[in-house]
């Protein structure tokens, strides 16, 4: 069963989210799949783990080339094995087995109704599922584990 961490964005966007959430878990040896359905969005994180500045060395590609195993941190549009990552980030609720992953992070803006609605759901099937839970929510000094 995977360790799955809610991340409701309620204090910024989920492109300035990621990169700090991202490094920690490349500085804790991890390997991650990032995966967004939308590939617009996908594009959109792509540039900005380009651009980041904290921490400003985020290597990572997008799934389907030849380096895919190569990875730190692979972007992708569905469920791909291709870095053997341990790690999953959830951009926008994308529908991924979670069983093969150690660590979940699924992140959703906690201004859009219909995106907390979606995270409500996905937890209750967590749960029901039997994986161990976990709500963050953003205050002014940044995440905190709630409940």
């Amino acid at each position: 069963m995977a360790a799955i961490g809610f991340y409701h964005l309620t204090r910024t966007k989920l492109l300035a989210a990621l990169p700090p959430l991202l490094g920690r878990s490349l500085a804790a040896g991890a390997r991650v799949l990032l995966v967004a359905q939308n590939p617009a969005l996908l594009a959109s994180i792509d540039d900005a783990l380009w651009r980041s500045e904290h921490p400003d060395w985020l290597p990572h590609g997008m799934a389907g080339g030849a380096d895919d195993a190569a990875q730190p941190i692979l972007l992708s549009m569905a469920d791909h094995p291709g870095n053997q990552a341990g790690f999953l980030f959830l951009a926008d609720g994308a529908p991924v087995p979670l069983d093969r992953f150690e660590r979940v992070f699924d992140l959703f803006d906690g201004t859009a109704p219909e995106a907390v609605s979606a995270a409500r759901n996905r937890w209750a099937a967590a749960k029901q599922a039997g994986h161990a839970l976990t709500y963050w929510r953003q205050d002014e000094s940044g995440w905190v584990k709630a409940g």
